[in-house]
């Protein structure tokens, strides 16, 4: 019998895990896929064990365990001074790759047009293609991947639906500011477009900034969704846990979409995680300064490689030219880098439709001292 045509014909295996594949056969060290080499908070790792011992172990109700959605309002409340209904706005997911799926699948309709950002995580693009959208990209602008504003409003027409954002920004590491929300805002204004903003690394905002959510915009507050992850909150990506949150209306239509998607997200998890936010509020705020340290020790030891590396205001990714080196298209410099020097990064190329103005790579510097001082050893040879 033959195959019915694919629905995703252009999309093959993600460039993460073609580089973590190789630097596993490789024994390369791996600055390629975004997980960090840290564990999750001790006292969070008990309170799984006691809630699974507890017999915590079946269905959570849909929208989330109640006392996780409240514990997420007032952590919300706390740290941006947002105020969030937790019953009728806040929905846990299986990630944050499951809410962003779950929130474009909620509104977008066959005919309906995407934009997207470029560089764009790799996710967006195929999820709205799922959805019978026609996608538009607009590339930011360098070298600071801001946003260039005047290519974005001719984007956005009478059938756009949906303009997907991103911040703290994977890979580029740029921050968008209440400016930034504003500008926005008056673009989409006389549309019905809605706004995505993919948050997940909120925590993660550098040299004295803090995150501005596009919930803080009172003329986009009601057109937007969300999205979180405690996954890099907690140095726990594989525990697959995360949130949108969206007003009344639209998180009424985007749990249509997750009740049929997973239903539900780990019942043990969901109960440790809100002890441990009423236990330590705190936690979230000493993220922003320990992996900033990070980021400055792996940049002064590739002080003297012939890599440039660009600024990075947040996340955990450090964009690096490699132009100075090679003149080999990215994916393959990648390739070679991870067979003749023994460290895996990511090309930018995936995330984009058309070629970078420069040879840029990706680097998580999401690792302990010894791991980024064995890479930056590595790096500064080639």
């Amino acid at each position: 019998m033959a195959l019915p045509d694919s629905k995703l014909p252009g999309v093959g295996t993600t460039i993460f895990t073609v580089m973590s594949r190789l630097a596993s056969e490789t024994g390369a060290i791996n600055l390629g896929q975004g997980f960090p080499d840290f564990q999750p908070p001790a006292r969070l790792c008990e309170l799984i064990a006691e809630h699974l011992a507890a017999g915590h172990n079946q269905y959570a109700p849909m929208p989330g365990l109640p006392a996780l959605c409240d514990a997420i309002a007032i952590q919300t409340q706390r740290r941006q001074g947002l105020s969030i209904d937790a019953a009728n706005e806040i929905t846990v997911t299986a990630g944050g790759t499951e809410a962003l799926f779950a929130a474009i699948h909620a509104i977008v309709r066959p005919g309906d047009e995407v934009v997207m950002l470029d560089p764009a995580y790799d996710s967006y693009g195929p999820a709205a293609e799922l959805a019978g959208a026609r996608v538009h990209r607009v590339p930011l602008r360098t070298p600071d991947f801001g946003i260039d504003y005047e290519p974005l409003a001719a984007a956005i027409g009478p059938r756009t639906r949906l303009l997907i954002v991103n911040t703290p920004h994977n890979p580029t590491g740029a921050v968008l500011a209440a400016s930034d929300w504003e500008r926005i805002a008056h673009l989409i204004e006389p549309t019905g477009a809605m706004v995505l903003s993919d948050e997940v690394y909120e925590t993660l905002v550098f040299d004295g900034r803090r995150h501005t959510s596009v919930l803080s915009n009172k003329r986009l507050r009601g057109r937007c969704f969300a999205v979180f992850s405690f996954g890099k909150v907690y140095n726990a990506t594989g525990w697959k846990i995360g949130y949108c949150v969206a007003a009344p209306a639209l998180t009424a239509e985007f749990r249509k979409v997750h009740q049929f998607l997973t239903f539900s997200v780990s019942t043990p998890v969901q109960h440790a995680i809100a002890d441990f936010m009423r236990e330590e509020p705190a936690f979230q705020d000493g993220l922003a300064a320990f992996y900033q340290a990070r980021r400055d020790r792996f940049s002064g030891l590739l002080a003297g490689s012939r890599f440039r590396l660009m600024a990075t205001a947040g996340t955990y990714f450090q964009l690096a030219d490699y132009g100075l080196i090679s003149q080999l298209p990215d994916v393959e410099f990648c390739k070679e880098l991870t067979r003749s020097h023994g460290v895996a990064a990511i090309p930018l190329s995936p995330f984009c439709a058309q070629p970078m103005p420069a040879r840029l790579i990706r680097f998580c510097f999401a690792k302990d001292d010894a791991t980024l001082g064995q890479a930056a050893l590595r790096l500064t040879k080639v």
